[in-house]
């Protein structure tokens, strides 16, 4: 018999909701529900391909709602969904470490 393999969570986690943007964007709809336009705005760094790549994985994944009225013109609207909520002690934690460690080091462009 072949010994089950066990999975590191912290792997998971990060192959789950790592790269660049996707804490980003699960941050920004922590928020409330958004438009493309406005997570646009609001991550103004992302371009519009990525940010559309990155819903739709988080679409996948079941962290993400995206909710398509049946308007002329189209409007679509982006939510956690109750998986999603699940992750925001996780975010507000980062956001909390990144805020407390922002003051405590100096940034390169200070040097």
């Amino acid at each position: 018999m072949e010994k089950a393999e066990k999975i590191c969570p912290v792997e998971f986690t990060l192959a789950l909701l790592g790269g660049k943007w996707k804490l980003v964007v699960l941050y920004q709809l922590s928020r409330g529900t958004k438009r493309f336009k406005e997570l646009e705005k609001l991550i103004p760094s992302v371009t519009p391909r990525m940010l559309i790549k990155v819903l739709k994985e988080l679409e996948e994944q079941g962290v993400v709602h995206r909710e398509l009225y049946p308007v002329i013109p189209p409007k679509v609207e982006y939510s956690l969904t109750e998986e999603g909520c699940t992750v925001l002690p996780l975010i507000r934690e980062i956001k909390r470490w990144g805020s407390s460690y922002l003051e405590r080091v100096p940034r390169a462009e200070n040097k």
